[in-house]
């Protein structure tokens, strides 16, 4: 199969794999806002595609030669909050990933009809489907981790319905997953949506607000922020510090209508949806307000801006890594190659008042104004191709005038680095390391009433 399209279109050839040189086929054509991935099995092609409607995806038919969209016919239906993620085959299973309630899961047909699903125990986890090579099986890998278990990889046995764990990623300095614990709950936003939040902690730490807390988002392009393992948030919750996950919309984690409704037109809900999980917070007891540092990196970096405009009370210190805050002005300079591609998810504000007019209320850059901002540490790299360095720059110059608290507004530039950061596997940990030692400082300052 041949893949070509884009966020919103899908163009699909097939080559037969017992005739390698045949020319291309066309599966069926691009289409506006249309969607689909085709899976062969036992036959016939089944459809995973957002046609008619099914904003979180559906499953269709179509018959070997007859796969132009008007010929498919359904097969497993559109459930709003199902949101469909992908198809996997071998001869007798049809196995799919999906995401239900924000949390994945892995559900597996037999070809007779009957189905049934993986059962996890944890309450925030994080779940893959792993590709095999050979159809003639009863086995499924996939991938399992969460908060506190590392990357764990199982053999599935899918008729005896049977798991065999293979490998345990190994964590050199050690860790019991005993020590700590993880929850998943949610918040209610502005409009009355439901917005999951994952927490990590020590196990026994207080739920009193003393706590610092760490909150980190994204919450664009669809991409999800899952509730993983990563040894890196360990530095933090071993020094007492609560570690949480604002999953806003504008990610995909409540389903494809989730990313729906924080793009383009809607991206205000990203913003504040943060501002209440971060809420929801302090009203459990998992921080306070003014003792959390939050952290969002390239349109996560976006995310922080907005929110350090729209509630600056809320943070002791604010990390916008690699951050897009100069919206306006970005989207309107076509020499950048970017620029155009990314009109679909922002808007176009050359030929759009409305979309200029949206963009300019919520740009973090436009919008800085005089005000008592927390600490902001602003990084960029000088070879980024996809958030210039100039923009965390002109951030960074046009709050220090306007914050009037008397906080740091901190500017650093790796000048041989682009998006991701430094490539080393030990520089990259001293950038990280750079960040929370931040964090720490922002909260001790706030904690002392003084400056840096």
């Amino acid at each position: 199969m041949l893949y070509a399209g884009n966020g919103s279109q899908s163009e699909i050839y097939t080559i037969p794999a017992s005739n390698p040189t045949a020319a291309p086929t066309l599966f069926a054509a691009r289409e506006d806002d249309h969607l689909y991935t085709p899976t062969h099995w036992n036959g016939r092609w089944y459809v995973l595609t957002n046609a008619d409607g099914a904003v979180d995806f559906k499953v269709m038919i179509a018959e070997p030669g007859r796969t132009a969209r008007a010929q498919w016919r359904d097969f497993i239906p559109h459930q709003e909050g199902r949101y469909l993620l992908g198809l996997g085959a071998t001869k007798d299973y049809l196995v799919r990933a999906e995401r239900t309630n924000a949390l994945p899961r892995i559900v597996v047909r037999h070809k007779a009809g009957e189905e049934h699903t993986i059962a996890m125990e944890e309450e925030a986890y994080n779940l893959e489907l792993v590709g095999g090579y050979e159809y003639d099986t009863t086995n499924q890998r996939f991938v399992y981790d969460s908060p506190t278990t590392p990357l764990q990889t199982y053999d599935y046995d899918l008729a005896a319905r049977t798991r065999v764990l293979r490998k345990t990623q190994e964590i050199p300095s050690g860790h019991d997953p005993a020590a700590y614990e993880a929850r998943r709950f949610f918040a209610t936003a502005s409009d009355g949506k439901r917005v999951p939040i994952t927490v990590l902690m020590k196990r026994g730490t207080p739920l009193d607000g003393s706590a610092p807390l760490y909150l980190y988002g994204y919450g664009s392009y669809g991409i999800s922020m899952d509730a993983d393992f990563s040894t890196r948030r360990f530095s933090l919750v071993d020094r007492g510090w609560v570690y949480a996950i604002a999953h806003v919309r504008g990610g995909s984690e409540m389903g494809f209508g989730w990313f729906q409704d924080g793009r383009r037109f809607t991206k205000r809900n990203t913003y504040t949806d943060f501002v209440s999980c971060a809420e929801e917070l302090i009203s459990r007891g998992y921080g306070r307000a003014g003792n959390i540092v939050c952290e969002g990196r390239s349109a996560g970096g976006l995310l922080m801006g907005a929110i350090n405009n729209l509630r600056p009370d809320l943070w002791a210190g604010v990390i916008g890594g690699v951050p897009f805050v100069d919206v306006v002005n970005t989207m309107s300079d076509t020499s950048l190659p970017l620029t155009p591609p990314e009109w679909p998810e922002w808007g176009n504000p050359l030929e759009s008042t409305e979309a200029y007019d949206y963009i300019a209320s919520y740009c973090p850059y436009t919008n800085v104004e005089a005000k008592a901002y927390p600490a902001v540490l602003a990084t960029g790299g000088l070879t980024d191709p996809r958030v210039t360095y100039w923009e965390p720059m002109k951030w960074v110059a046009k709050l220090r005038p306007h914050t009037t608290s008397g906080r740091p507004v901190l500017l650093k530039m790796n000048m041989g680095a682009g998006h991701a950061g430094s490539a080393g596997r030990f520089e990259f940990l001293l950038e990280l390391a750079h960040d929370y030692a931040f964090a720490i400082k922002a909260i001790g300052a706030e904690e002392a009433g003084g400056g840096f």
